[in-house]
């Protein structure tokens, strides 16, 4: 009997963020974006205590990262990132999925977010989830040159 073993699916590694973290986690934020989060920008969101996580698959590679803001009732996303080299293999997916699992273990409701009105793959990523766009901001993002990009802000419902 000839048996066709289908290969395990890839597992990820999630695990908080830390600031030994920070050093992979900038070179990933300066690959993905032309305006990317500083390294202040990071600490002073470890330093918070905002919820925030690293995604590495089972060897340590960084895969992906996400921080999030906790409010009244809701969760605000501040920064999803996953890794250029490891795009398009739905780890966004498996991090949306862990930030909602953070907002129901807060009891928060609404989970929000921005993106820049450029950014069609996130925004339709986001869609596909169950994101509705609720507004936009007006010049939110800085972009190279010194000028400024408009962001849609969109809305996701958490059940509880």
């Amino acid at each position: 009997m000839n048996a066709i073993v289908k290969p395990s699916p890839p597992r990820w590694e999630p695990a908080l963020m830390r600031l030994p973290d920070l050093a992979e986690v900038l070179v990933a934020e300066r690959e993905a974006y032309p305006v990317p989060w500083t390294h202040g920008n990071f600490v002073d969101s470890l330093a918070a205590g905002y919820p925030a996580e690293v995604l590495r698959d089972p060897q340590g590679e960084l895969l992906g990262y996400w921080v999030a803001m906790p409010g009244v009732d809701e969760l605000h996303l501040l920064n999803i990132t996953v890794v250029p080299a490891w795009q398009r293999r739905g780890l966004a997916i498996v991090m949306l999925d862990r930030i909602v699992g953070a907002c129901r273990q807060r009891g928060l409701t609404q989970l929000w977010l921005e993106v820049r009105v450029s950014n069609l793959r996130a925004q339709a990523v986001y869609q596909r989830y169950g994101f509705a766009e609720v507004g936009r901001r007006r010049a939110y993002y800085p972009v190279l040159q010194g000028s400024r990009e408009d962001a849609l802000l969109m809305s996701l419902m958490v059940a509880a």
